[in-house]
């Protein structure tokens, strides 16, 4: 626990964090008419407008939403106007759908907010008597938690030092998709392409996060962690499913069994890998020399966490960590080999930059705005979670003309908000160069915000002391992977090949396997 004069040094530093956060400019700030008390003509959230139950049903499993439920939003938009009620089962959600509400939302969030309760993962940690970690405390337990792996995480010259290791993993990566190609049929198709950058970000933010290589891109992928990265999968597909269901129907279904096994796997697993890096660290430090190594080895020697802790908040970064890089990069690489113009705009910048296929550095990808450009258009059209949530237990809040109570649940429906026509012209178009600002000269260009779309329309990795804290380490994983794909590959579709689209599973993924031809460039 930290000392009580760190504990103010915090706070200060959070309700500096919740007014200004780090992510996108200033918003407009809510409207002052918004906090004139209840006589001022607000409505209560039983006046709010939503679907009905039955509604809710027929949508989902009669009109084929289920697995759409990004779609949804966009028919409720339309329905129901930029802010609707609804309720499923215990859930019941506030959706905010225009990036003015969104951030009325956030800005009286408080100092800890909260994105969403998740009951059935408290449960898990107190069955198994561990800690609840970064993803279930709340509040200034939280905060320390999460001030501590900041420094590591978001600062660019920290995060930056981790590019050798990425690009190792990379490395990988190519040897794969060169292996992969030679062994199809027409010796050019790598298949299922979302799965294999599903154990590229596996292999790379665990390589940071345990300071081990875990093989997840051999050929033989070794049996510790095909047991991890299956109970990672298996974790995720049934969280949802676990959330919705009452607790009576446990001993009638699988869904919780299976979901207590899984996490039991994902924490055992990691267990063995930070054990084993806490032997190297006190073997260090027993012959009197300080440890050396990254992240993990500054996490364990600043003891700013208990070893229960660092167990399952490791385990939680890593959860977080591995969709947003493989889901972006499979989007980004299926939009580039559709759109000819844009990955050979894309190749002959990478080429400026670095000629004769030389590995990118850190430095490099500074000097590549169009690069950045695609990867952002890519999580503008395909946004890694399609709705992220606000908890706001501390106060009432205002939003809009409805005044909600302590403890209501927001849904920031930012799939509708990045396909939003009055925010992005052409919004469903594949466009990087909305993301370009030419310079004063006219002769370049540089990454910058347009400035027609409102700052909270899009917020891919979230905004203020509840940012995405793996952000930094996900765009350089995205950055050197893409570069360098593109250094050696044409991309391609396979003939014949329709349309993917998208479905949702808590996460924005491909709804069928991404198929793509591989063409060694000259």
């Amino acid at each position: 626990m930290a000392s009580s004069a760190a504990a103010a040094r915090s706070l200060r530093l959070c309700v500096r964090g919740a007014r200004a956060p780090a992510g996108p400019p200033t918003a407009p700030e809510p409207p002052r008419r918004a906090h004139s008390g209840a006589a001022g003509g607000l409505k209560s959230i039983d006046e709010l407008p939503g679907p009905s139950l039955p509604t809710t049903l027929y949508w989902l499993f009669l009109r084929g939403y289920a697995d759409k439920s990004h779609l949804l939003q966009g028919v409720q938009r339309s329905l129901y106007g930029p802010m609707w009620r609804s309720r499923f089962g215990p859930l019941d959600i506030v959706n905010v759908a225009s990036p003015e509400l969104i951030a009325q939302v956030i800005q009286q969030e408080g100092c800890y907010p909260t994105r969403v309760e998740l009951p059935h993962w408290k449960e898990y940690r107190e069955l198994r008597g561990q800690a609840y970690g970064l993803h279930v405390d709340t509040g200034p337990e939280w905060y320390r938690i999460r001030s501590t792996l900041n420094p590591k995480m978001l600062k660019l010259r920290e995060v930056s030092a981790y590019a050798p290791l990425i690009q190792q993993v990379v490395g990988d990566l190519l040897e794969r998709v060169e292996f992969l190609r030679w062994g199809s049929r027409d010796g050019a198709t790598v298949s299922d392409v979302a799965a294999e950058l599903h154990k590229f970000g596996f292999e790379g933010i665990s390589s940071i996060l345990f300071e081990t290589r875990l093989g997840c891109l051999r050929e033989e992928i070794p049996a510790g962690t095909q047991r991890f990265i299956s109970a990672v999968n298996t974790m995720m597909t049934l969280s949802e499913t676990v959330l919705l269901l009452p607790r009576w129907c446990r001993r009638l279904l699988p869904f919780w069994g299976r979901f207590v096994r899984a996490w039991d796997d994902l924490y055992d697993v990691a267990r063995v890998l930070i054990d084993r890096r806490i032997s190297d660290v006190e073997a260090q430090e027993g012959r009197g020399r300080p440890a050396e190594g990254m992240f993990l080895t500054s996490l364990l020697s600043s003891r700013r966490l208990s070893r229960a802790e660092v167990y399952i908040t490791v385990t939680e970064m890593l959860l977080g960590a591995v969709d947003t890089t493989s889901n972006t990069l499979s989007w980004a690489l299926y939009r580039l080999a559709r759109h000819r113009g844009v990955q050979d705009r894309l190749h002959g910048e990478v080429s400026s930059v670095c000629p004769h296929r030389r590995e990118p550095s850190a430095e490099d990808l500074s000097r590549m705005p169009y690069l950045k450009a695609v990867i952002k258009e890519t999580l503008r059209l395909y946004p890694v979670v399609p709705g992220n949530g606000r908890f706001v237990a501390e106060a009432e809040v205002v939003v809009g003309n409805y005044r909600f109570p302590k403890k209501t649940q927001f849904h920031l429906c930012h799939y509708a908000t990045c396909h939003d026509e009055e925010q992005f012209e052409g919004a469903d178009l594949f466009a990087p160069e909305r993301w370009l600002r030419p310079e004063a000269s006219g002769a370049a260009c540089r990454a910058a915000p347009p400035p027609r779309h409102h700052p909270y329309s899009f917020i891919p990795f979230g905004v203020g002391v509840r940012a995405c804290v793996g952000k930094r380490v996900a765009e350089m994983e995205m950055f050197l992977a893409l570069s360098r794909l593109i250094q050696h590959y044409d991309v391609r579709p396979e003939p014949g090949d329709p349309p993917v689209g998208a479905k949702t599973r808590t996460l924005l993924i491909p709804a069928k396997p991404i198929n793509l031809r591989f063409l060694p460039r000259a």
